[in-house]
């Protein structure tokens, strides 16, 4: 719910900026391309944290834990800094590069700029969500989200149109959101732990961090690099089409959020079973977890097929933002379930602390291959924009395949419950 919550809010962005100008939309599509590098580290915060408190929960070491999430927390603050160095130094190369046109290029810098001063607040969310979950607390996140959607609604129209700020309106919206959002997440984490939580340098725990966070901020990146790519072959038709594929791809990531929530719920509790001592209810979690993400590919796949161009109507009234964000919608739910079995997977495979084979996959699936193969098609070969969007579905259907096979072959290396029989492990 909070994940939907959190999409919601992004779309609340994009509609906005559809009411400004189409022109705006354009910007704000762009824009948020460049600040998914931001997401990025973030991502892999709350993936490492996750991956690396839920053991110590399930064995019952708290001050363990407590330790664990100030050092995650020194870490984050690290990030932040970096990030907001790096963002300067190349949010407008990038920008360049995914095809804006002189007219949308300001536009997409009023709001990168913006959002970097508020980079630490979406680090700190990150980190102490990933802790919480790793508690067994998803729920402080999922109000966070609910109440920051809600905000959002009060907000982007206040500084947006009251205050005169427009594109800027909306950026510094997510900024003063996620401040207050870090700050709660952070005070109930205090409560959970029963002490403050106090940024620590140690670098040995800061290594052990960094392998479960690395491999996942460069899985996430490698989808950010592969999607700028992406957006730049689309920028050669028109940034109009730029703006409905981005709109298209957040209406699919709405309907994809169950899925990453069960992925969020796979990870966390197949960490804490198997420090628990519990190895075999992790190929249970897994399992019955491929059961319900084809129930919710059952229930999404008709919605992007026959509903998606009222969907995109509701963003834009152009033509062609409306029928490039439909195509990518109907085409791309060939590929659902796909993205399931390799959310399920990758979360499976981090909770066993073995997070290298998805960040090889992410490269392959996300950047190299599907890059080299639409590059040749359309600046080689002249082929139309869609050929991207039936690429893009093949590469992650072959590798769903592969990732499912991988996850089963580690799965059977796991040895026996340690502390009970598997069949009561069963039960």
């Amino acid at each position: 719910m909070g994940m939907i919550f959190n999409t919601l809010y992004n779309l609340t962005d994009f509609w906005f900026a559809g009411r400004l100008s189409d022109e705006s939309l354009a910007g704000v599509s762009i824009a948020g391309s460049v600040f998914f590098l931001l997401l990025a580290v973030g991502i892999g915060m709350q993936t490492g944290a996750s991956a690396v408190i839920a053991p110590e929960v399930g064995s019952g070491r708290r001050e363990t834990v407590a330790d664990w999430v100030d050092q995650a927390f020194g870490l984050s603050i690290f990030f932040s800094v970096l990030i907001t160095l790096c963002g300067w130094l190349i949010a407008e190369p990038l920008v360049r590069f995914l095809g804006a046109e002189p007219e949308i290029a300001p536009l997409s810098m009023q709001y990168i700029s913006t959002t970097l001063w508020g980079a630490f607040t979406f680090i700190l969310t990150f980190a102490a969500a990933g802790a919480l979950m790793a508690l067994g607390d998803t729920r402080s996140n999922r109000n966070v989200l609910v109440v920051g959607f809600f905000a959002n609604l009060v907000l982007n129209p206040l500084l947006t149109f009251g205050l005169n700020l427009g594109v800027t309106g909306l950026a510094l919206a997510t900024v003063l959101i996620k401040g207050a959002s870090a700050f709660y997440l952070y005070h109930v984490l205090t409560k959970e732990l029963g002490r403050r939580i106090i940024p620590r340098i140690q670098l040995e725990s800061w290594l052990t961090l960094l392998r479960q966070v690395l491999p996942a901020s460069f899985n996430m990146l490698t989808i950010i690099l592969g999607g700028f790519i992406t957006l730049s072959l689309i920028g050669r038709f028109g940034s109009e089409h730029v703006a409905g594929y981005s709109v298209g791809l957040r209406l699919e990531q709405v309907l994809l959020l169950p899925a990453l929530g069960l992925n969020t719920a796979v990870m966390a509790i197949a960490g804490q079973n198997l420090g628990a001592g519990y190895p075999q209810r992790v190929k249970e979690t897994y399992t019955t977890a491929l059961v319900v993400g084809l129930v919710m590919a059952a229930v999404s796949i008709p919605v992007m097929v026959y509903l998606s161009p009222a969907m995109m109507s509701f963003f834009s009234g152009d033509p062609a933002i409306q029928a490039t964000g439909a195509a990518y919608l109907k085409i791309d739910a060939i590929a659902f379930y796909a993205y399931v079995v390799l959310f399920l997977s990758t979360a499976t495979l981090q909770a066993m602390k073995r997070p290298l084979f998805p960040m090889y996959m992410g490269i392959a699936r996300q950047l190299v291959i599907p890059v080299s193969i639409n590059y040749w098609l359309i600046v080689y070969r002249d082929f139309p924009m869609m050929s991207i969007f039936y690429t893009i579905i093949s590469v992650v259907v072959i590798a769903s395949v592969v990732a499912h096979w991988y996850t089963l072959r580690q799965l059977r290396k796991l040895p026996a419950d340690k502390l009970m029989p598997v069949e009561q492990s069963a039960e």
